[in-house]
C-alpha cells in the first residue's frame, strides 16, 4: 500500500514556531483522503474502534474497523504486534481491569493519517499478564494510560497501522 501512495513535490518549505526547514518528498509521502469516508467519518471510526477494543462488546464490529491481515502495531519499548496480538493485549486489559473507559482528546487528521491524545483507564483488580514489566499483581487502584497515537487508514477506512507512545508512571 505504501508504495502506491502519491508523493508531494520533491521538497517544500515548512515554517513553524521552532524555525524553518525544507521537507523532502519522503517526509511528505501521505495518502490522499479516502474517497469512501470523510474526515469526520474516519474520526468516528477511530473513536468507535477504540471503544470496542476497551469494552470487548462486539468482536465482529471491531474487526470491521481493521485490515486484519495487514495491520501493524508499533508500541513503546519495541513492542510490535499484528491485529491478533493487539486483540490479545486488549483481552489482557479487559481481564485485569474493571470499570474501563477510553477517552480521545485532540485529534489531528491529514489524509489517511491521524494523531490523537488517548486516555485508557480502569480499576486494577486482577493480574495483568501483558504489562511491559511482566505479569503484575492487582493493586485495587485506578490506573490511567496516557497515550499519544498515530494511526494510518487504508482507502477502505480500515486501520492498517498504529504507533503509540505512553507514560507508564501512573501504572507502575
Amino acid at each position: 500500500v505504501r508504495d502506491a501512495l502519491p508523493v508531494a513535490p520533491a521538497s517544500i518549505a515548512w515554517h513553524g514556531a521552532y524555525g524553518s526547514r525544507m521537507i523532502t518528498a519522503l517526509e511528505r509521502k501521505v495518502a490522499t483522503v479516502t474517497q469512501k469516508f470523510s474526515r469526520s467519518e474516519l474520526v468516528s471510526r477511530l473513536i468507535r474502534a477504540g471503544e470496542l477494543e476497551v469494552s470487548g462488546d462486539d468482536q465482529a464490529e471491531q474487526d470491521s474497523y481493521f485490515d486484519r491481515e495487514n495491520f501493524r502495531f508499533h508500541g513503546p519499548d519495541g513492542f510490535e504486534a499484528d491485529y491478533a496480538g493487539l486483540c490479545a493485549y486488549f483481552e489482557s486489559i479487559r481481564a485485569a481491569f474493571d470499570d474501563r473507559k477510553i477517552t480521545r482528546g485532540i485529534i489531528v487528521a491529514e489524509g489517511n493519517a491521524m494523531a490523537c491524545q488517548t486516555w485508557i483507564e480502569g480499576t486494577f483488580v486482577r493480574e495483568f499478564t501483558q504489562s511491559p514489566a511482566g505479569p503484575l499483581p492487582p493493586t485495587g487502584t485506578r490506573v490511567v494510560w496516557d497515550l499519544i497515537n498515530i494511526f494510518q487508514f487504508d482507502d477502505d477506512g480500515r486501520l492498517i497501522e498504529e504507533f503509540v507512545r505512553t507514560d507508564y508512571r501512573s501504572f507502575l
